[in-house]
């Protein structure tokens, strides 16, 4: 059997890792041997995002670049399903394997069910209601054409099935990220909180605390949070006047933002609050590392939602829906959502801060999923 398994941005890396683990661990005991090739479209080109990601998780270095690299939804897409082509074309694989929602998930599926090639998506069946988000367009399509759908929870196998989707093609079979976080909660623990700060410090000149104290962290950049002035400029008043007056906020920050903070002039008073620590973007280890230790999360990103949930860590979910329900405090989970209100926001800070951190773990989440999803690729009849 050959599979081409295939990453695209940042999300997809600690999906893919525990996936290729799964596949060396088969081809260790089982008669029949996977062949397995990586591809990476190169969405996510720049080394902080890309690059630093295959070397803390181990990843093997990609059989294949696709080199698709920046651009709009559309050259993305089309630029993916050029390239791919070829290299279904070339490689005649069994299976195509995506991850997650991104545009390589949405460009490769397709162009693999073109060519006839069987499609396993891993993460299948999210939905966030949205359809003006560009990754619940991926999901759905991706969902749709997808052979064998392999979902992370109960709610998402129930949301294909209402879309017809057959119990025959539906597979649970837990939460992926998980896998990585198990793996690598060790190696994270090791590290220094003040080292991780001191390694990816932005800011010239900025004063590091002697102890790093109760703190806050923040990841941001959909664009319905940063690309208007006046949503953007609110959520900085917010930061700077509720978050910093009770401690210290760590702030890893996506390039797009800090466009955007340049361009609407709001740089230079997040740069020069001595209790915002901005750092450029981490990796993984150093991510789970500010996690663990974080009194609150804020965040856009779906995977933190997930990760906050297992390490009980309370988080403020700065969107207006969520794909991953389950780690909802009305499921049991750490996360609220609170959009771009401000005054929804300070209201659900002041309730977070005193919440004590409760780890959940939903069903199947224990650092298995990848062997399940191996199993069921070899089992689909």
């Amino acid at each position: 059997m050959k599979i081409i398994s295939v990453v695209g941005a940042r999300p997809n890396f600690m999906k893919i890792a525990p996936f290729i683990r799964a596949i060396e661990k088969h081809n260790t005991a089982a008669a029949e041997n996977i062949e397995h090739l990586l591809v990476h479209t190169g969405q996510h080109y720049d080394d902080r995002m890309s690059k630093v990601f295959f070397e803390s998780l181990d990843i093997p270095a990609a059989d294949i670049h696709l080199d698709v690299g920046s651009g709009s939804h559309a050259y993305q897409v089309g630029q993916t399903m050029i390239q791919f082509e070829k290299v279904l074309q070339q490689e005649k694989p069994d299976w195509v394997v995506v991850v997650g929602d991104v545009n390589a998930t949405l460009a490769c599926s397709v162009t693999a069910k073109k060519e006839h090639v069987r499609v396993c998506h891993i993460e299948a069946g999210l939905r966030s209601g949205d359809i003006e988000m560009p990754e619940e367009i991926n999901r759905l399509v991706t969902d749709r054409l997808s052979d064998l759908l392999l979902t992370p929870d109960m709610l998402s196998g129930d949301n294909l099935r209402r879309e017809g989707v057959a119990d025959e093609s539906i597979c649970f079979v837990g939460n992926i990220m998980i896998d990585t976080l198990e793996a690598q909660r060790h190696t994270a623990a090791q590290l220094d909180v003040l080292e991780v700060i001191k390694d990816n410090l932005l800011q010239k000149g900025a004063v590091i605390p002697d102890e790093p104290g109760e703190y806050a962290l923040m990841t941001m950049h959909r664009p319905s949070n940063v690309d208007r002035w006046e949503i953007l400029g609110e959520i900085i008043d917010f930061l700077i006047t509720d978050v910093c007056s009770k401690g210290t906020l760590i702030w890893p920050i996506h390039p797009r933002t800090q466009k955007q903070l340049q361009a609407f002039g709001l740089w230079e008073r997040v740069q020069s609050n001595e209790k915002i620590i901005l750092l450029h973007p981490v990796n993984y280890h150093e991510m789970l590392r500010l996690n663990m230790s974080a009194s609150c999360m804020l965040t856009d990103s779906g995977g933190l939602q997930e990760e906050c949930c297992v390490l009980g860590t309370p988080c403020l979910t700065l969107r207006w829906n969520t794909e991953r329900p389950v780690t909802l405090r009305e499921h049991g989970g750490a996360s609220v959502l609170v959009g771009n209100d401000v005054a929804r926001m300070r209201e659900e800070y002041e309730k977070t801060l005193g919440n004590p951190r409760q780890p959940k773990r939903p069903e199947l989440w224990d650092g298995r999923t990848a062997e399940r999803c191996v199993e069921a690729i070899v089992g689909y009849n």
